[in-house]
């Protein structure tokens, strides 16, 4: 059979090395497979399958290090999550039966109890069966954490198999952001992650949950369900009918030939790599020295970032193999040919023997390491502006509170009471033009006037906090004051009653008057996840401010996540169910289909206000987190044609959210059995969605913040006659040294008492200037406006 596309060139930094262990594990897996009646009178396998698969193979590429028994135990694991995948497609997916195939799935949890010695059921199927020995195999050598984040990986893989059924059914592709957060769950990668720990070295709970360790996971996972996707087209798309493939998605959203959608999953794939090396060396040692890991515990990290490394390149050598996989002429970026590996025609070869598809010298600095540099390139503060705003689809009215008038009279003297108009980031011109309390009034129609007061003050917070980050710790480029300040706006939040440290600066004082007046009536144990939403938010702020000291346009993958959290969006979302009450079990909102609806709901206004931001952030900021400017430069085209990527994303996240209000959520009532009174209160909180989505394209369609005319007559450093007071008190946890102020160009030193001695200018890198010249037609003005500075929007 012809391949459908020439299969590209691979990034792989790191040498595969085999395991010495691999007959062993062939042999062990094979008998044991034929013990859990995966074979012959399955239906699904034969011997032949097994032997053609060898999945033996694949595991001791991907584990080169660990011994004999516990390579058998992982090459068990992988034997019985390629069975379910097989006998999932044979008797649920062919058949189109999900009301089985949920019945099927929801029996799989019991046989991974949290305590070992809780009983199981009784086994009904080869997949009961292998999964309630493997279970029993496996987790007495591993913690209680391993073990609660293994079994819920397991289940999202499960689980998540109803997603794939019913976008058959429906014969609907996913949008490449709903794709790959999809694909995360039911690829199996996180999963594969756990068993990486089995193999190297299990990772401290200290970090596990960090955004470095997930990082490294979500990087690793993303890699390898992408180049999987590539190997797999041919099977999965032509001959097993699936449409969800990394390659076809790609192909149907930029409407290109099968080859350049290829290509472009190819790219991406790289660079999450990048993303997984540039995670690695910088961020994973210092959340290792923040959390104050013990020398044996950095060296189990360390081991588990190698083996991940392993399974990359490992996994790689395994899909060159395999029968399962199209991989004629398949090619990693190795400048040389290797024994049983397709090389480049007319080239000398190099090195042969297992691994030497991986050495990637010559390639390091051609392709991939102009790809990893252009990162680092882009020229800021270029002339791009006034803002070209597409025609945006709103399906959903717009309502206005009634109380909008003395909400905003009321902003303005809580500002001016918190600090927030004294500190020379803001002055009254800004607040008036930003017009927060539109913004609240618009996403929150139905709120009492206190309520509309508190929406919109946590708005301020939120832009306030958003806009001083940047322009303060990142003009003096200081991440370690940047996150002494962190560290104390989460003391502000206490959860039962500690004592709030006195406020060092108009962010802290503010961030305590709300976290007291919101919290006043709720429980130790309902502040928790408003806490960690805030904690969240300002997090991601460092995040931002550590890529502007480097000067790095972030990853599209890293961005469109992190830009979630930058936005505020845990904190939306935990402000809006509070007050729902029990009626709606946890699980509700944990489950896949809701989260979509919110992801999608985000994303739409993420993107949106990146659309209405361009100008302000690009031109007068020189700014690096925007979507058309990540779009920019992951592809290198101009910015009329990134805008039209990201207008399409956003109408399409408009579209999903629209889709799985009407055709998953019901499902998820039903699958959750849920009461009358349940089923109302998610019915409000999708109506809620909708109002925040309607209220806040109206206030960027409305407000001056970034209006060209606006924006040309401010001056966009420190107010000249206000330089920001910085100063920390000197406590126990915030060193005297750290009690620094900045001082802006042309700002009176006079009443500082210390100067941070950093570069205070913008960090230019040479490159290629990309001159932006709008081309697309504006149905609205041609002028930005942008969401709360990446704020969080409570409904």
């Amino acid at each position: 059979m012809t391949q459908p596309f020439e299969l590209p060139h691979f990034y792989l930094p790191h040498p595969a090395r085999l395991n010495p262990h691999v007959d062993e594990a062939r042999a062990h897996s094979t008998a044991w497979a034929r013990e859990m009646g995966m074979l012959e009178g399955s239906g699904v396998w034969e011997q032949a399958d097994l032997d053609a698969h060898d999945y033996g193979l694949l595991c001791a590429y991907t584990h080169p290090d660990c011994d004999g028994p516990a390579l058998s135990l992982i090459t068990d694991w992988y034997v019985w999550v390629f069975f379910f995948d097989d006998h999932f497609l044979e008797k649920y997916k062919r058949t189109q039966d999900r009301p089985a195939g949920k019945a099927h799935l929801d029996r799989l949890p019991l046989f991974m109890p949290a305590d070992p010695a809780t009983p199981v059921p009784e086994p009904e199927n080869p997949v009961e069966a292998g999964l309630a020995d493997l279970w029993a195999r496996t987790v007495p050598a591993m913690s209680a954490d391993w073990r609660r984040r293994f079994a819920v990986a397991t289940e999202h893989l499960l689980n998540e198999s109803l997603w794939e059924l019913s976008n058959i059914n429906e014969g609907r592709i996913a949008n490449p952001v709903e794709y790959i957060e999809m694909r995360r769950k039911v690829g199996g990668a996180p999963w594969s992650a756990g068993l990486v720990e089995y193999a190297t070295a299990e990772v401290p709970a200290a970090v596990a949950g960090t955004r470095p360790l997930r990082v490294l996971m979500e990087t690793f996972s993303d890699a390898v369900h992408l180049r999987n996707d590539l190997f797999s087209y041919q099977r999965e798309v032509e001959d097993e009918g699936e449409n969800s493939n990394g390659v076809l998605v790609v192909e149907t959203f930029f409407d290109c030939t099968t080859q350049e959608a290829a290509d472009i999953v190819n790219d991406v794939l790289t660079s999450r790599l990048h993303q997984f090396e540039h995670t690695a060396f910088t961020e994973v040692p210092a959340i290792a020295l923040e959390k104050g890991l013990a020398p044996h515990e950095v060296a189990a990290v360390a081991a588990y970032a190698k083996g991940l490394q392993d399974w990359q390149s490992g996994g790689h050598e395994w899909h060159l193999r395999s029968s399962r996989y199209m991989n004629e002429g398949a090619r990693t970026t190795a400048p040389w040919s290797a024994p049983g590996v397709p090389g480049v025609p007319g080239v000398p070869a190099g090195p042969g023997g297992p691994g030497a598809s991986a050495a990637d010298v010559r390639a390091l600095l051609t392709a991939a390491g102009a790809q990893r540099l252009r990162a680092h390139t882009h020229v800021p503060y270029q002339k791009v502006g006034p803002s070209v705003i597409p025609d945006i689809r709103m399906p959903f009215p717009l309502t206005l509170s009634p109380h909008l008038d003395g909400s905003r009279a009321h902003l303005t003297d809580w500002c001016r009471r918190m600090g927030i108009l004294a500190e020379g980031v803001w002055d009254e011109d800004k607040l008036d033009a930003y017009d927060l309390a539109l913004c609240s009034a618009g996403i929150d129609p139905d709120a009492t006037p206190e309520a509309l007061d508190l929406s919109a003050q946590w708005l301020a917070f939120g832009t306030y906090g958003d806009d001083y980050y940047p322009l303060v710790y990142g003009h003096r480029r200081d991440l370690v004051t940047a996150r002494v300040t962190t560290a104390r706006l989460s003391d502000c939040m206490p959860l039962d009653g500690e004592p709030v440290p006195p406020p060092a600066n108009a962010m802290e004082r503010s961030l305590a008057d709300l976290w007291a007046r919101t919290t006043a009536a709720m429980t130790p144990e309902q502040r928790v996840p408003l806490k960690n939403a805030v904690n969240v938010m300002t997090e991601s702020w460092l995040w931002e401010l550590a890529n502007q000291i480097h000067h790095r346009v972030p990853d599209p993958v890293d961005y469109l996540e992190m830009r979630r959290q930058t936005f505020g969006s845990d904190l939306t979302l935990s402000l809006c169910r509070t007050g729902h009450g029990p009626a709606v079990p946890p699980e509700v909102y944990r489950s896949g289909p809701v989260r979509s609806l919110e992801n999608a709901a985000v994303d739409f206004a993420c993107l949106l206000n990146d659309v209405f931001s361009y100008q302000k952030e690009i031109e007068y900021e020189g700014e690096v987190h925007n979507a058309i400017l990540v779009v920019q430069n992951f592809f290198g085209c101009d910015y009329p044609s990134g805008l039209r990527v990201v207008h399409d994303l956003m109408s399409r996240r408009l579209t999903q959210f629209e889709h799985v209000a009407q055709h998953e959520l019901p499902v998820v009532y039903d699958d959750f059995e849920l009461s009358g009174e349940a089923r109302d209160i998610m019915r409000d909180y999708v109506e809620d969605l909708r109002n925040w989505m309607a209220g806040i394209l109206h206030w960027h369609r409305s407000v001056d913040r970034y209006k060209d005319e606006w924006l040309s007559g401010r001056a966009h450093g420190f107010l000249p006659d206000r330089p920001p007071v910085l100063s920390l008190p000197t406590t126990p946890s915030v060193p005297s040294v750290l009690s620094v102020q900045s001082v802006p160009s042309g700002s009176s030193a006079a009443s500082l008492q210390s100067v941070l001695s950093v570069p205070s200018g913008p960090s230019v890198v040479p490159g290629r200037s990309r001159t932006a010249v709008p081309s697309l037609p504006s149905t609205g003005p041609s002028w930005r406006t942008g969401v709360p500075g990446g704020a969080a929007s409570p409904v």
